[in-house]
């Protein structure tokens, strides 16, 4: 309307008619005036005087000195500045709002009679439920008798699809990019992961932030500031005009626009990467924090055992020992026996039909495999281990890790050693936490010390303390709070209490429980604790971007009042620079929905998942060198030279191959990405190191062949010393090189 009036009456002022002009844009300032008057009205019952006032002074102002263009211009200026913060801030939650409206409302339940459609809240866990090509994962679930390709974009912000094998748990909210398959339903619609998420997607906004509340108070010296210019320019000058095009260049204020929607645009920033803030009051305190409270499992680390080590007695392989072990294992439902699955699935090792499986709760499975009677668990008996089961149950105990012990016919034949593992990129976030100013890091833990004092020593934490229960936990985060602002960041129902504590509780909503996710202000939807330094460097550079918006707009409009004041901007030009100041305003203020960090490309993100890929596969070849370097210790050296013979093969084979691909194809690729070849440098250097090893080894092998004429390749003694040093350097540098590029290149592309 407002838009109108004005094309209406700058054509009749072009056509001659003034006085018809003149009663258009009076009708155009009118039409801004009676809405401007209902704001101003509404805000003073809430007991706030905003910056409308401001407007409907400028618009009653205009009417008086007969100012009827400026007016209309002015009612323009305030329908587009309500129409832009709109816009602004339906731009700024449209991820949030995709979340709500992703969220599924039914399922395809399989019955006896069929595949009904039922309403969510009717699902229960247990039931099967198919899901077709494009559906909505609609509960949280386990993949039945095939593998699911899902989109997870919604949830983690990652494009790419995902494999999930039968037996994976899936989670609701993701899409079927796939065939139709099925699933057990494990949780309810209320309990699911989603389900949480939603529920922190519908409280998020802006309106708690302080930097918003910061703004009201700025408002109530801000209008009196202005009507005092105003007053001044009328008294100083004797002419009305003035003071009129002081209101004009004053009305809409860009604090109150800067703020909320900076905030808002962190909230959406967040979301897209797999972070639900609950309101602007949690990402503004985020970005206060300077303490970082960690739990230990599953938040530093998988929170699941895998397999680190396989011991082999002579004569087996650690594909044999794993093989035969998962053959039986794959019908437990114990923890470490779904570890030593997933392992030998990893390895690509074709699991055999095991028969008469029997499981003693806390001694282990045994079952028939192939006609030999297979077992793994705990040691049936006491007697005297042999050296390669003492070795091994040795490590265990350094390294804290559990023990499966794999027996064939009654004979020991494998000690597999599982530990829940450092998460990847758990280092990178302790370091990007302390670049985005969090001073202290400590790690709370229910766990006992010496795994605690590892996982804290390679991460470089302030401190650690184990053993903690949950009333410790809540009182340890009350201390450090009384120190700085304190996030806590958890994943167990343990955690719930410690998260309700802290400054900022964050969950781990990807693995935790539902009753962190209830206590927490902070939801990470994807299983990377990296997200975490994300939410922080976000929630730093939203409140800067909103506190820069506003001053930046503040001073410009200050400085158009002083210009106005000394009769240097009439009110029609004021309008249309307060217009652009707004504008200029909300644009700075939506740079906080972009991202500062480097884009990976998707080329250069599927080749980090080939080659991390690679990596889990070429695990056997780490475990060989090992086993190569132990048999040249035996007494019985017969085994030696095979194993030696075997290692040589796979780094010809495997290994050699891999290293040489990435060098020609990902180092250059990573190089583009981080800035240079300086940065893979060193892990060029390591290739180098590998390659000189594995020829050493070779040229050992060669020298064996050439024994007396007429015997038979061996070993010789002056050959073992240096050998076994290759060995066992070869194992060191291998299980270097490969978690320096899983924690620095490889969780990249997860």
């Amino acid at each position: 309307m407002t838009g109108l009036c004005l094309a209406a009456g700058a054509l009749a002022w072009w056509a001659g008619a003034r006085t018809a002009a003149d009663v258009i844009w009076v009708i155009g300032t009118v039409t801004g005036l009676v809405p401007a008057v209902v704001w101003v009205a509404r805000a003073l019952r809430r007991g706030r005087t905003g910056v409308d006032l401001i407007a409907v002074l400028a618009l009653a102002g205009t009417l008086a000195v007969g100012e009827y263009l400026a007016g209309t211009l002015i009612a323009l200026m305030l329908a587009t500045g309500r129409w832009l913060e709109s816009a602004a801030e339906r731009r700024a939650t449209h991820d949030l709002r995709a979340l709500l409206e992703h969220a599924p409302r039914s399922a395809r339940k399989r019955t006896p009679t069929g595949v009904l459609t039922v309403p969510l809240a009717q699902v229960e866990p247990g039931d099967v439920l198919v899901v077709g090509p494009g559906d909505v994962v609609p509960v949280d679930g386990r993949v039945l008798d095939t593998t699911a390709v899902l989109d997870e974009s919604v949830l983690t912000g990652e494009s790419l699809l995902r494999e999930h094998p039968a037996g994976e748990l899936v989670r609701s909210g993701t899409v079927n990019g796939g065939d139709v398959f099925e699933m057990r339903a494990t949780a309810t619609e209320a309990d699911s992961a989603y389900a949480e998420i939603v529920r922190l997607a519908r409280q998020a906004g802006a309106g708690g932030a302080p930097v918003v509340r910061l703004a009201d108070r700025y408002a109530a010296w801000f209008v009196p500031l202005s009507l005092a210019v105003a007053g001044s320019a009328w008294w100083l000058s004797g002419d009305p005009v003035r003071a009129v095009a002081v209101l004009v260049v004053a009305t809409p204020c860009p604090l109150l626009l800067a703020a909320p929607v900076a905030i808002v645009s962190g909230l959406a920033r967040a979301a897209r990467l797999g972070v639900v803030v609950r309101d602007g009051g949690a990402l503004e305190r985020l970005g206060h924090a300077r303490t970082v409270v960690l739990d230990k499992t599953g938040t530093l680390t998988a929170g699941r055992p895998r397999v680190t080590e396989v011991a082999l007695a002579q004569g087996w392989s650690a594909a044999r020992v794993l093989r035969a072990a998962a053959s039986v294992d794959q019908y437990s439902s114990h923890v470490l026996a779904r570890a030593l699955v997933d392992e030998a699935h990893l390895r690509s090792l074709e699991l055999r039909p095991a028969s008469d499986v029997g499981e003693v709760p806390g001694r282990g499975v045994r079952g028939v495999v192939d006609g030999a009677v297979v077992t793994a668990g705990r040691r049936e008996t006491d007697d005297a281990l042999p050296g390669w089961a003492r070795s091994a149950e040795n490590r265990a105990v350094l390294d804290g890790a559990a023990v499966v012990w794999v027996g064939v016919d009654g004979t020991p034949v494998g000690a597999v050693l599982l530990r829940d593992p450092l998460r990847f990129d758990a280092p990178r976030t302790v370091r990007r936490l302390r670049a985005a100013g969090i001073d202290r890091t400590l790690m709370l833990t229910g766990d006992r010390p010496e795994p605690a004092r590892e996982v804290g020593m390679m991460l470089g934490l302030d401190a650690v303390r184990a053993g903690q229960s949950p009333a410790q936990k809540v009182e340890a985060v009350q201390r450090e709070r009384a120190h700085a602002v304190t996030v806590m960041v958890g994943d167990g129902v343990n955690d719930a209490p410690a998260l309700a504590a802290a400054d900022i509780g964050v969950a781990m909503g990807a693995t935790g429980s539902g009753a962190s996710s209830e206590a927490a202000d902070v939801v990470l939807t994807t299983d990377r604790v990296d997200r975490l330094a994300d939410a922080v460097t976000i929630a730093i550079r939203s409140r800067r971007i909103a506190v820069q918006s506003a001053l930046g707009g503040m001073v410009l409009s200050l400085a158009a009042m002083v210009l106005a004041a000394a009769g240097l901007i009439p009110p029609a030009a004021g309008a249309l620079l307060q217009e652009g100041i707004d504008m200029a305003v909300i644009a700075n203020a939506l740079r906080a929905l972009r991202g500062t960090e480097p884009r990976i490309e998707p080329g250069t993100r599927e080749l980090l998942r080939r080659f991390a890929t690679e990596h889990t596969e070429l695990r056997e070849v780490v475990d060989a060198t090992r086993e190569a370097a132990e048999a040249l210790s035996d007494r019985d050296g017969s085994h030696a030279l095979p194993a030696v013979r075997r290692v040589d093969q796979l780094l010809t084979e495997r290994l050699l191959p891999h290293e040489q691909a990435e060098e020609r194809e990902l180092y250059p690729a990573l190089a583009a990405w981080l800035g240079g070849t300086e940065a893979t440098a060193t892990m060029s250097r390591a290739h180098t190191e590998i390659e000189r090893l594995a020829n050493r080894i070779h040229t050992h092998l060669e020298l064996a062949g050439r024994g007396v004429p007429g015997q038979a390749a061996e070993i010789r003694p002056e050959q073992i010393s240096d050998l076994r040093d290759c060995l066992y350097g070869l194992h060191a540098v291998l299980r270097l090189h490969f978690a320096q590029e899983d924690e620095n290149y490889f969780s990249l592309g997860r």
